[in-house]
Order: structure tokens, then C-alpha cells, then sequence
């Protein structure tokens, strides 16, 4: 029952613990990790919406450098010297050689006739009259146009500009290298998934893609969803990856450019961060979870032996009521004793002062009734004897100095526990030095500590199941100190519990049989009177217990 209410607690510690422990750490984490991240998107989409119109400042620049050119031809050259053919090529060979980006250049007449052309391609006396572009530039003036096949049968786009002579229109054309111009919009893509392109509004590729389509091929991409400026949309891939597209109106909105930016791509640092975060965290949950464990583990296994311990010290305490009971019982029934011990004692005396009458003395019985009055008075003594011991230990209970004789002692707890050695064949044997002084101590506490230690030592031989067992009781003086050796021939401690036989509650014996605190009571008494209590484990063979007291005479109590 108590384990598993243990075993609750534990768990209920745990989960607590972590509980309290993981939640503001993820939600702190959690809220950190999403601003990071808002604030990283805003800062890639405002990349892709600065690339997007820079790149548009610069197309437009080119291309409006290009209509100046056209425009400034127009207007310091007749038509009837630009059409001239070798005028015409003079010119643009010279244009050529400080402008990159115009394949060719034309002159076209009112009527759409192409009467004069400079470049590599064979167009000219060819009529543009129906041609969309041309009826563009003659009413704007100036005219861009999308992206072509025309006849030269590839992709390409035109600038003109309109001329006026001599009461007749005509128009100067030049076509723009179209390789040049998707390098030009292409300096704008970044990484391995940018892109950058431009469409018209019907959403026409008007330069080549990495990606998305070819030239002149349908975008997909509705111009709609951006409006004038710079604006941000997002698109999911089929894949489910995120791309930022930021577009930029140029050519008076008839074009778009396009900047194509992969999410993933922009935000590898990022998730490498957050892993690299993620990791931490994970380590640091794992330590946390098991230091909480760990730490509760140990806690509560504390708890569980104090508790333990102090059932122990009830049990003990407990105990000790109990013989304080059998104390007062023992010692009426000592004093009980004691009375029909003197009667028994006088009469036998009665007995023996009427067998010295002559009636008696020549009586054929007589030496069998002087045998039987020895034996009653041998007993009797030996019952007062006990009784006395028994009373004396009683009533000394309060610590005090006695005027003690070690000796003395040490018979007299050998008389109490000699009873219980004789019944489990044991021999306590005693070498005592006589010229040990008198000393100042508490008799009742020494009585009590070799108590303690013949009743282990009886014990012991007991586990041991020694067919003769054996105690052997020494006393001697060495300079300032009297010793005082118990020696059994019991089975000894094992090595592992050397360290832990002065520890309260700590027993070698049966549940139920010992408390475990009668060598550390021991070890504290001596300790308190200025000595110290050693022993020699001689496994299998035995345990040694030597008690070291300092001679105090009572003279210098």
C-alpha cells in the first residue's frame, strides 16, 4: 500500500515538475521563433520588392536611353538623308559603337515602306502598313512594342519614333537585342530558385524564364493581383513550397517585371537556426527530464527511509515502553521474591541451628538433611542474587557518575545474560585484570552497552549455528585508558556492511528480531563519555568489539 502510494507521489512530482518546467519554456520559445520569423519574411519580401523596382528603374532607363537616341536622330536628320542608305549605315555604325543593345535600324516611309534598313537581317523593301506597331507609332509618336515574331520569324521587340517632313509622317525603327535585354533583366534573380522576367498585361512572357516558360509563352501569373507600384503576392507551388513574387509596372504599365524568390531558399539560415535550436532545446528538455527524475527518485527514496526510520523509532520507542513496563513489573516482582527469599532463607537457617542438636546429629539421616539445607541456601543466594542485579540495573536509569568497577560490571551483566548463553550452548569465558582502578562513570549507560554487545555476540553465534559457542569477556590498562575487549566465535559481518554496523536501524538480523539501534546507542554513549568504541571483523570467524575509556578517578569527578 505504501509503494504504491509512493509510487503516485513520485509520478505526481514529475509531472509537475515538468509541467511548470516545459510550459513557459515552449510558449517563451514558441513566441520568440514566430516574431523571428515575421520579422525574417518581412525582410525577404522587402528584398524581392526592392529588387523588383530597382531592376524596373533600370529597364526603363535602358529603354528610355534607346527612344532618346531615335528621337534625337529625328529630329537633327531629314528623312531624305536617313534614307539614304549609306548615310543610314554611317550613322548606325557609329550609334553601334557607343550603345550596346540595337540590332538594326530603319526608315520607314509614310505609306509603311521600308526604303531603308541597316543590320543583318533582309528587310528592306518591305511594307509594315498593316502591321499593329505601325499604326502605334504613327498616332503616339513614340511606341515600345511587346514582343514579336515579325517577319524575321523570331522573338523580338521594337522601338519608333515618327518623324514629320515636309507635310509627310515617317518613322525611324530600330530593334533591341533581345539576348542583352533578358541579361539585363535577368541581373535582378538571385540564388538557385529566383527568377526574374517580365510580362505584359495579358500575362505574355516578353523575356525567357528559368523556370516559369519561354518567350511569348502564357505566364499563368494574373497581372490583376498587382497594382501600381510595387506590390507582394504569394504563391503556393504544387509542391507546397512558398514563393514571394514582387512585380513593378514599367512602360507606361503596358509591361510587368516579375522578381521570383523560393521561401525555402531565403530561409535556409533560418532553419538551420531553428534546428540548431530545436536540438538545444531537445537536449535541455532531455537533462531536464532526467535530473527531475533522477532528483525525485532520490527525494522520495529519502522520504521513504525517513519515514521508514521513524516507524523504526516508534517501533523502538515503542519497545522501550514496554520494558520500562517490564522494568516496574520486574521490579515488583523482584521485591516479591525477596521476602519469601529471607523467610525461606531464615528458616533454613532454623534448620540448620536444629540439626546441631545431639537428637539430630546422631541421627542416620543427618548428612542428607545438611546436604539438602546447603542446596536451599546455595539457591536461595543465588536468587537474591539475581533479584539484586535485576534491580540494580532497573533503577539506575538516569545518567549520573558512578564510582564504577569495569570488573564488577561486567560480572554482574554476565549473571543477567548467563541463562540465555547456557540455553544455546554458549561459554562466556573471562580474563579480567584485577589492578584495574576504580573509575568516575555512569555504570547504568556501561551496563547497557555490554549488554548490547553480549546479547549481539549470543546473537550472533546463534546465526551462526556454532555447534560450541564461545565469548570471550578481557579487560586491561594501557597508560590513561582501560579497555575492554568482547570476542565471539559467530559467523562474522560481511565486508559490504562494515561501513554502515554503527548506522541507526542498520541489522544483520531477521525482520522482527533487532532494531538496529543498540550499537549506535552504544557507540554514542561511549563517545559521550570521552571514548571510543572499535572492532575486527574476523569473518567467518567471528567479531572483536574493543571499548577504549579514559581512567577518570573519582577523586577528580
Amino acid at each position: 500500500m505504501k509503494k504504491s502510494i509512493y509510487r503516485k507521489f513520485r509520478r505526481n512530482i514529475i509531472f509537475f515538475t515538468l509541467l511548470v518546467s516545459f510550459t513557459p519554456l515552449i510558449l517563451l520559445g514558441g513566441i520568440i521563433y514566430y516574431n523571428f520569423v515575421r520579422v525574417y519574411e518581412e525582410k525577404i519580401e522587402d528584398q524581392v520588392k526592392y529588387r523588383a523596382k530597382s531592376q524596373c528603374n533600370t529597364v526603363e532607363v535602358f529603354l528610355r536611353e534607346r527612344v532618346a537616341i531615335l528621337s534625337t536622330l529625328v529630329d537633327t536628320h531629314s528623312f531624305e538623308y536617313l534614307k539614304q542608305q549609306t548615310n543610314l549605315s554611317h550613322i548606325f555604325d557609329v550609334i553601334s559603337r557607343r550603345t550596346d543593345g540595337l540590332v538594326d535600324i530603319g526608315v520607314i516611309d509614310g505609306s509603311g515602306q521600308h526604303i531603308a534598313y541597316s543590320g543583318p537581317y533582309d528587310l528592306a523593301g518591305l511594307n509594315y502598313y498593316h502591321t499593329f506597331w505601325f499604326n502605334e507609332v504613327m498616332s503616339k509618336g513614340k511606341y515600345i512594342s511587346d514582343v514579336f515574331m515579325g517577319f524575321r520569324k523570331s522573338p523580338h521587340f521594337i522601338i519608333a519614333v515618327r518623324g514629320h517632313n515636309n507635310g509627310k509622317n515617317w518613322v525611324l525603327r530600330t530593334t533591341i537585342d533581345p539576348d542583352l535585354f533578358h541579361q539585363l533583366v535577368r541581373t535582378a534573380q538571385t540564388g538557385r530558385s529566383g527568377d526574374a522576367y517580365i510580362i505584359n498585361k495579358d500575362g505574355i512572357f516578353q523575356t525567357g524564364t528559368r523556370f516559369s516558360g519561354s518567350i511569348l509563352g502564357q505566364s499563368n501569373l494574373d497581372t490583376k493581383l498587382f497594382g501600381e507600384g510595387t506590390s507582394l503576392v504569394e504563391k503556393i507551388k504544387l509542391n507546397g513550397r512558398v514563393k514571394y513574387y514582387a512585380g513593378a509596372w514599367l512602360k507606361n504599365n503596358d509591361w510587368l517585371l516579375v522578381i521570383s524568390q523560393d521561401v525555402s531558399e531565403e530561409m535556409a539560415g533560418l532553419l538551420t537556426t531553428r534546428n540548431f535550436a530545436i536540438l538545444i532545446l531537445s537536449l535541455g528538455c532531455l537533462a531536464i527530464i532526467y535530473t527531475t527524475i533522477i532528483t525525485t527518485k532520490m527525494t522520495v527514496q529519502r522520504l521513504e527511509k525517513a519515514n521508514d526510520g521513524i516507524n523504526e523509532l516508534n517501533a523502538q520507542l515503542m519497545h522501550s515502553d514496554k520494558l520500562a513496563a517490564l522494568g516496574k513489573m520486574a521490579a515488583g516482582i523482584a521485591h516479591e521474591i525477596n521476602n519469601p527469599l529471607a523467610v525461606i532463607g531464615e528458616k533454613a537457617g532454623w534448620m540448620r541451628d536444629l540439626l546441631m542438636d545431639e537428637a539430630f546429629t546422631n541421627s542416620d539421616s543427618y548428612k542428607e538433611y545438611s546436604v539438602s539445607i546447603d542446596k536451599i541456601e546455595e539457591h536461595v543466594e543465588r536468587a537474591r542474587k539475581i533479584t539484586h542485579n535485576m534491580l540494580g540495573f532497573i533503577r539506575k536509569m538516569e545518567p549520573r557518575l558512578d564510582d564504577v568497577d569495569i570488573n564488577g560490571v561486567l560480572n554482574q551483566t554476565v549473571g543477567l545474560m548467563q541463562n540465555q548463553a547456557r540455553l544455546n550452548n554458549i561459554t562466556i569465558q573471562m580474563e579480567f585484570d584485577p589492578n584495574i582502578p576504580i573509575i568516575a562513570s555512569d555504570q547504568s549507560q556501561l551496563q547497557q552497552v555490554f549488554l548490547n554487545l553480549i546479547s549481539n555476540a549470543i546473537d550472533a553465534i546463534e546465526i551462526g549455528k556454532s555447534k560450541e559457542g564461545r565469548i570471550n569477556l578481557k579487560t586491561w590498562q594501557k597508560n590513561e585508558y582501560v579497555f575492554i575487549s568482547i570476542e565471539d566465535n559467530g559467523p562474522g559481518i560481511p565486508k559490504e556492511s562494515e561501513r554502515k554496523i554503527f548506522d541507526p536501524f542498520f541489522t544483520t538480523k531477521k525482520t522482527g528480531k533487532g532494531t538496529g539501534l543498540g550499537l549506535s546507542i552504544s557507540y554514542n554513549i561511549i563517545e559521550k563519555m570521552g571514548g571510543m568504541i572499535n572492532f575486527e571483523n574476523k569473518a567467518p570467524q567471528g567479531i572483536v568489539f574493543t571499548i577504549k575509556l579514559p581512567v577518570v578517578l573519582p577523586e577528580k569527578k
